[in-house]
């Protein structure tokens, strides 16, 4: 029998070769991995710029007060839910013989309120949103008085609008 001896160099490279075919024999064709995933319910709203200042100063003799309107102002919605409604109110009452109106146009497939007179008690300004995400709708704000509300000196009022579920 006749022994054969190799030189240190190619015992290591034959070692090295002998483990890595023995490692691509073991090794696995896949591998999987688990990906946990959600998606939360989105109810983003906002608003963009403050009305101009709303000041009646005309009247056509014999009738009330010219009602002004602005529709500089305007509002983003994101829902990714269903049967949305936005809900506007103000944080005090207004004074007597005075109200101030608010309409938003609808996003895609709601429906508008129309001019809704704001009070403190939230009330419906848009109803049936469902799942979307739009910007630049117009919030229009209209102001009326009567005659009988007397001078009123400038004020302001909070207006809070709120995505809520339809009740």
């Amino acid at each position: 029998m006749t022994t054969r001896t190799f030189p240190s160099g190619r015992k290591l490279a034959l070692a090295t070769l002998l483990a890595g075919a023995a490692g691509v024999a073991f090794a696995a064709d896949t591998a999987t991995q688990s990906a946990t995933y959600e998606v939360q319910p989105i109810n983003e709203l906002s608003v963009s710029g403050n009305p101009g200042a709303l000041v009646i100063n005309a009247a056509t003799a014999g009738s009330a007060p010219n009602q002004v309107s602005d529709a500089t102002s305007s509002y983003a919605i994101t829902t990714n839910e269903s049967t949305r409604r936005i809900t506007a109110a103000i944080d005090t009452a207004m004074p007597a013989g005075v109200t101030l109106k608010v309409s938003l146009a609808a996003p895609t497939g709601a429906t508008s309120a129309g001019a809704v007179t704001l009070g403190t008690v939230a009330t419906d300004v848009v109803t049936g949103i469902s799942t979307l995400n739009e910007s630049g709708k117009v919030i229009t704000y209209t102001l009326d008085a009567t005659s009988a509300a007397g001078v009123v000196t400038s004020a302001s009022k909070t207006v809070t609008y709120t995505i809520a579920a339809t009740i």
